[in-house]
């Protein structure tokens, strides 16, 4: 071989080299899926709730990070805050997708941002994978291809509540539903309207007599006409949806103003934090009751999959070293972090082995297919989301929350009768301030 050739030889394997060297990085950025996260880490909606998904998430997103990624693909979340803002909530989820470019949106805690984030995410064509917010309305009639919700909607909270008021009635409080007050309270927004809607819905079937249907502003600075109207009213039970702090306010000055009813039960958000609840009421939370998907530190873990028990103690582990000495561990860090555990698990892994990638279509394909039975999520739960043409597209029907009832700091399960773990205690004995007299 002569001189020249040997050269061309070597200048040709360099260029190669160098050419393999390039698509090199290339392709390893291409195997990465960017996913935004969008929670209220400030703000009145991040005490109430907001901040606990978002450690849910980050906790669980951590961990997937931490084991390599999924199926090849590496993981990068960009975080934003929507400051318990809509307008802030929209602007961020589009600087995310056109700015940081990223592949998908995850989280939201809030209905009211839901609602308007869905839609503007669905006309960008990216997957919006909501963890948190319960309204009706994020889904219901709009058609959306790629927004999906594994959590139970808010009507079915309203309509778990007034379920177990039925049941509990006669055996508890010695009357017949039909002899039963209820009033039903609630903030404003698209959370508060839509589980107020399933309570009314359901204390028209039970024939509950409803002496009060009533929203007011999250942010109302004083709730003390809202007293006066129950007072005069005498309802039997209080169903309240609210966040926080306008829960502590209205119990504050409920107290204060003398109100009495026999059971009061709240619906997730502000009635989710408990201990931000025993800070502002301190023992004047004994006996509440709450509907919210399942705590997972609740769970029957026999009943579940072998998967998910170890998944359980590792986010309780990583809770207590984010926020020691929490003295009830909160369902709402549970939630985001057994629904974002759910799309690692069940959704990216389909999308990029079967369709191809992790594009808007290949997610939204993928999670379609999930159709797992009860047993298959830290929620307790199974999943299968509803598809194109029905009324409530993307949402999971087989989701289902439960009745809890705090007493002694613990929160037990007393509803259904399939997940308690104790019998209720109504009505409110003597000791509370707020029981009948």
């Amino acid at each position: 071989m002569s001189l020249l050739k040997w050269a061309r030889g070597i200048a040709l394997s360099a260029m190669a080299v160098s050419a393999a060297a390039l698509i090199a990085p290339a392709e390893a950025q291409q195997k990465k899926i960017k996913i935004g996260v969008i929670y209220d880490y400030t703000g009145p909606l991040a005490g109430g709730g907001s901040d606990l998904q978002a450690l849910g998430a980050k906790i669980m997103i951590d961990h997937f990070i931490k084991q390599g990624g999924v199926e090849g693909y590496q993981i990068e979340a960009v975080y934003a805050d929507a400051q318990s803002k809509p307008d802030v909530a929209i602007n961020e989820a589009v600087r995310l997708v056109e700015q940081e470019k990223v592949d998908m949106l995850l989280g939201f805690y809030s209905s009211a941002q839901c609602v308007p984030v869905a839609a503007r995410v669905e006309q960008l064509k990216k997957f919006m994978w909501i963890t948190t917010c319960i309204s009706s309305a994020v889904l219901e009639n709009r058609n959306l291809k790629y927004v999906f919700r594994a959590q139970p909607s808010g009507k079915q909270f309203g309509l778990m509540s007034t379920d177990f008021l039925a049941k509990m009635s006669k055996e508890k409080l010695g009357k017949d539903p039909k002899d039963l007050k209820v009033a039903i309270i609630h903030e404003d927004g698209a959370y508060g309207v839509d589980v107020s809607k399933g309570n009314e819905e359901g204390s028209k079937k039970a024939g509950f007599q409803i002496v009060l249907k009533e929203g007011y502003a999250a942010t109302a600075p004083d709730l003390s006409a809202l007293v006066t109207k129950l007072r005069r009213a005498r309802p039997d039970v209080i169903l309240h949806t609210g966040y926080n702090p306008d829960i502590s306010l209205f119990l504050r000055q409920a107290r204060e103003g003398g109100l009495r009813f026999q059971a009061l039960i709240g619906h997730g958000a502000g009635y989710g934090v408990y201990d931000k609840l025993k800070e502002a009421l301190g023992t004047d939370v004994n006996h509440f009751f709450n509907v919210d998907p399942i705590s997972i530190w609740l769970t029957n873990q026999k009943a579940l999959t072998a998967d998910l028990p170890p998944m359980i103690k590792m986010i309780g582990d990583e809770y207590e070293k984010a926020k020691p000495g929490t003295v009830l561990k909160s369902a709402h860090v549970g939630m985001a972090a057994s629904n974002t555990y759910l799309f690692f698990t069940k959704v990216l892994p389909v999308a990029i082995k079967k369709h191809g990638g992790i594009d808007a279509e290949a997610l939204r394909k993928a999670a379609l297919e999930v159709d797992i039975p009860e047993g298959s999520t830290m929620l307790g739960f199974g999943v299968k989301f509803e598809g194109e043409g029905s009324p409530m597209a993307g949402q999971n029907d087989r989701g289902f929350p439960v009745v809890v009832q705090y007493i002694d700091d613990k929160a037990t399960i007393v509803w259904p009768k399939s997940q308690a773990q104790r019998d209720a205690v109504l009505p409110l004995p003597a000791t509370s301030p707020y029981a009948a007299k």
